[in-house]
């Protein structure tokens, strides 16, 4: 690499680490501070921060290597996105910031029990240990090893090292300041890059439409696909049963992307947040998956392993200077999710567990205990990590692990807030007899090919991964409700947390005009319905 993009990098790296610091240097360090940012997060700021710890390196280079294999078909997972933040913003945000929540499991231990808080606490670890960190860790590294050739273990030692250093000094507002530039960072590199890309394609002789896709391999450029074969099974019934299992999981409930709305100022800033998130989420199919799909059409010759077409896109395409943008752009989305998930491990272990052994903790102590296990939780996501070349595709891989993580969680909250005879001991069963046949049927899938047999599950019974989530929280829901069926209904006190109706959640209130939050989703929804029809 020249050395104008490594200064670029370097600058960029150190940059990131001291604005994180500095940010902090007046805040005083309280557990309120520390892990919720002083409840003090404006909507812009809980929008962009949600927008960007979910892009992590993850999707920059998996959904580039996703659409060079199948195409804006994995795009879905991006639109999809809208409509469950939507739901996050109308329906779940409301009860969270009424209630002064400081994590998702303190929810449902309102909702249910002190048991089923404790369980899921366990569970939200479990999913930043193996999708969040461990997944982005393997992203970052292969970055890496292509623009520097750093060894893939070396370089998940840097990389978690960097973000560590400010995460856990500083905290939430640190991670949600430095993930604020980190989001234009990102939006503007994927944007140069993508605009390289399309002008490459006159350079590769391609100036037509037709030309365009006969370059391509077939239905590669669309975003709705019924064909059986070749994608996944990511057909669009897949998409609509399975992704909205994975979303209400992911956007409504996992503490690493929540804790943003937990910090809003207003109820108003925790419920506009999401929506605006939702919008954001419109970009990355046309600056993330699409540049994919055309380094197919112009670089397929120079590609041997997909995970490796963003960083070949960037060293073929772009000038010098512009690399170490768009590798700064990498990092940035690579470092905000990291940081993201080590800031809500280090509260759920604090709030969760620690002060639940010892209600009479001092803040202080909880503090200490949320960087020590934010530290411990690093380590082992970093020996997770190694196992990322094992899958097709890295964002393939996280998905995959959220389809055997997802269902009770979404059943669970999902029910909760509208199920009036919903109990608690059908909470607990649901999560733990959910979160044992999710294992299973994710091992049946990794183990067998690495001894050369086909995978169970998606291969021999033919079930790919979206529709396994769509199945397992079917299984969910008829445990939790027949369990509710024949144990004690909820107490006066529990029932403070379910919507009296369904559609309570849209009539309750007297409509605003277009200040309204009901209105700014109603736009994001409509939005995404003609983005769906034009390029389904």
């Amino acid at each position: 690499m020249p050395t104008l993009d490594l200064i670029i990098i370097v600058i960029y790296m150190v940059g990131i680490v001291v604005l994180g610091i500095y940010s902090t240097r007046k805040q005083k360090l309280n557990s309120e501070n520390y892990f919720l940012a002083g409840r003090g997060l404006n909507w812009m700021v809980v929008g962009a921060a949600l927008f960007a710890s979910n892009i992590s390196t993850i999707h920059l280079v998996g959904l580039a290597a996703s659409g060079f294999n199948e195409g804006l078909v994995w795009g879905n997972f991006e639109w999809m996105a809208s409509f469950t933040l939507i739901l996050l913003g109308l329906i779940f945000a409301p009860f969270y910031f009424k209630s002064r929540i400081r994590t998702l499991p303190e929810f449902l231990e309102k909702r249910y029990n002190s048991s089923v808080r404790s369980f899921l606490a366990f569970m939200g670890i479990v999913g930043a240990l193996f999708v969040h960190i461990g997944m982005s860790l393997y992203a970052g590294a292969v970055v890496f090893e292509t623009f520097f050739g750093i060894n893939v273990y070396i370089s998940i030692v840097i990389i978690s090292v960097l973000t560590g250093i400010y995460t856990i000094l500083g905290g939430l507002k640190a991670v949600v300041v430095t993930e604020t530039l980190q989001t234009i960072i990102l939006l503007i590199g994927s944007l140069t890059l993508t605009v390289f890309a399309f002008y490459a394609l006159g350079d590769a002789g391609i100036s037509t439409l037709e030309e365009f896709k006969s370059a391509v391999k077939p239905e590669q450029l669309n975003m709705l696909r019924s064909d059986e074969g070749g994608v996944n099974g990511l057909t669009w019934y897949a998409v609509f049963l399975g992704y909205p299992v994975l979303g209400i999981w992911y956007w409504c409930t996992d503490q690493t992307i929540v804790q943003r709305v937990l910090g809003a100022k207003s109820m108003d800033d925790a419920q506009r947040g999401p929506i605006f998130a939702g919008f954001l989420k419109i970009l990355p199919v046309f600056v993330m998956v699409f540049p994919g799909v055309i380094a197919y059409a112009i670089l397929q010759d120079k590609i041997e392993d997909s995970n490796q077409t963003l960083p070949v896109l960037v060293t073929e395409l772009l000038p010098v200077g512009l690399r170490g943008l768009m590798a700064a752009a990498l990092l940035s989305a690579l470092m905000s999710t990291i940081a993201a998930a080590l800031n809500s491990c280090g509260t759920l272990v604090a709030y969760d567990i620690a002060k639940r052994i010892n209600p009479m903790i001092s803040d202080s102590s909880q503090v200490r205990i949320g960087r020590i296990s934010a530290m411990v939780v690093m380590i082992l996501a970093i020996l997770w990590s190694t196992q990322g070349g094992r899958f097709s595709s890295i964002f393939e891989a996280v998905n995959k692990i959220a389809a055997s993580l997802a269902p009770p969680i979404s059943a669970v909250f999902l029910l909760g807030v509208f199920s009036k005879r919903g109990t608690e001991k059908a909470a607990m069963v649901t999560l733990v007899v959910g979160l044992i046949a999710g294992i299973i049927v994710f091992l049946l899938d990794f183990i067998p090919p690495v001894y050369g047999s086909p995978a169970m599950i998606t291969e021999v019974f033919g079930i790919p991964f979206m529709l396994q989530a769509w199945w397992l929280f079917v299984f969910c829901c008829i445990i939790f409700l027949v369990t509710s069926r024949y144990t004690a209904a909820p107490t006066p006190a529990q029932c403070q947390y379910i919507w009296q109706s369904p559609f309570a959640f849209v009539l309750n209130e007297k409509w605003a005009g277009i200040k309204d939050i009901r209105f700014a989703a109603l736009l994001l929804l409509l939005t995404m319905i003609v983005l769906y029809i034009i390029f389904a």
